[in-house]
């Protein structure tokens, strides 16, 4: 059946819904569900945190009989198998739902099209691709990690106008102002993993973790965000950040990547933190395409890189750079300042193509989004 009228509208509240579990769903994606019968809204719902129930499940609790003859509009195909919780697409035919509008199919293997072909041998009617890219954008973290193994990666940057992140002592809070600092606290509160390297943690004493105080959001939003802290990973690879430092002071995980661990496991382990080597080929620097690996293979969708121009750079000409996010502060450092990123390019076939695909004030900031063009 072609797209009716009201099916635009629901779909897109179902991805307005889908939004409200930005911060809390990790490592499941963010899904909004809308039952809708004889034009009216019936119930709605999204999944707010792994473990409870997923949104289809919400809105048919809120429907109840309603749910009978009503069509169903999900951003993402019904699960079909058991997981945590029992399949949505049982769910939903159980309820007697006629139509299932999905904006996209499940990336996960274990669903991949089975929902919907569920459905459609129940007898009701199915379509998919309404709102897609809208829907994708809510979590690219899960896509990619079903389809790849690997989380989405953001490296955070902030610079000045001309370009650097810091002086040339290392000296660099602040360089931007609160509002570009609150929104740095989102993409923590987002994401799966806090990625940073020894030598931003052994400067800054960096504690990476999200705040609700600072996340600029209302009050439940904020302390449902926090209640979930990210995990924080540490890239040392010579282990020469002490454990007195506030980073392993702090509530939440602690994931300490090296090259050797020089028998300290327990020690680190007394504080909280986990020891995994992860020497490259050469083993004078940390794998982090191994890391990442592993970060996805613990359910991280995205992961958000703050370090120091050494580490973001090593991600980038590694290829593993998904997104630059970089907040350009209206003052100069000058020439003797830090650059953004550790590229030692020597001629101009050297240099790397960026896809801006979004520009914006951040208060007294200006917030970059940029996705790197890596040659094909």
């Amino acid at each position: 059946m072609p797209e009716q009228p009201l099916d635009r509208a629901m779909m897109a509240r179902a991805v307005e819904l889908a939004a409200r579990g930005l911060y809390t769903t990790e490592p499941n994606p963010r899904v909004g569900c809308v039952l809708v019968r004889d034009g009216v809204i019936v119930g709605e719902g999204w999944h707010v945190r792994a473990g409870e129930g997923h949104a289809e499940v919400n809105a048919l609790a809120m429907a109840g009989d309603q749910a009978r003859g009503a069509t169903a509009y999900v951003t993402l195909e019904p699960c079909s198998h058991f997981g945590r919780t029992p399949p949505c697409a049982d769910a939903l035919a159980k309820a007697g739902v006629s139509r299932v509008v999905a904006a996209m199919k499940d990336p996960n293997p274990l669903v991949a099209g089975r929902g919907l072909a569920r459905l459609c041998d129940d007898g009701i009617e199915v379509t998919c691709g309404l709102l897609g890219d809208e829907a994708r954008a809510l979590n690219p973290g899960f896509i990619k990690r079903m389809q790849t193994g690997l989380p989405w990666v953001r490296v955070k940057l902030a610079m000045s106008l001309d370009g650097r992140t810091a002086m040339a002592s290392g000296e660099s809070q602040w360089i931007t102002g609160p509002d570009a600092r609150a929104d740095v606290q989102r993409l923590r509160a987002r994401s799966g993993a806090v990625i940073s390297g020894a030598d931003s943690v052994l400067l800054d004493d960096s504690a990476l973790t999200v705040r609700a105080a600072e996340l600029g959001l209302p009050e439940d939003q904020a302390a449902a965000a926090a209640s979930r802290q990210p995990l924080r990973v540490l890239v040392d690879g010579r282990l020469r950040v002490p454990l007195e430092s506030r980073l392993f002071h702090e509530p939440g995980p602690i994931l300490v990547a090296c090259r050797m661990l020089r028998g300290r496991v327990q020690d680190y382990g007394f504080a909280g933190a986990e020891l995994l080597t992860l020497p490259d080929e050469s083993a004078e620097y940390v794998d982090l395409q191994a890391l990442l690996h592993e970060l996805g293979k613990r359910g991280c969708n995205e992961v958000l890189v703050e370090s120091g121009a050494g580490l973001a750079g090593a991600f980038y000409n590694a290829g593993l750079v998904d997104e630059l996010i970089v907040y350009m502060a209206p003052r100069l450092l000058g020439s003797q300042a830090r650059p953004l990123l550790e590229l030692p390019f020597d001629t101009m076939a050297d240099a790397m193509d960026l896809e801006i695909s979004d520009m914006r004030a951040i208060g007294r900031d200006w917030r970059i989004t940029a996705r790197p063009v890596f040659p094909s």
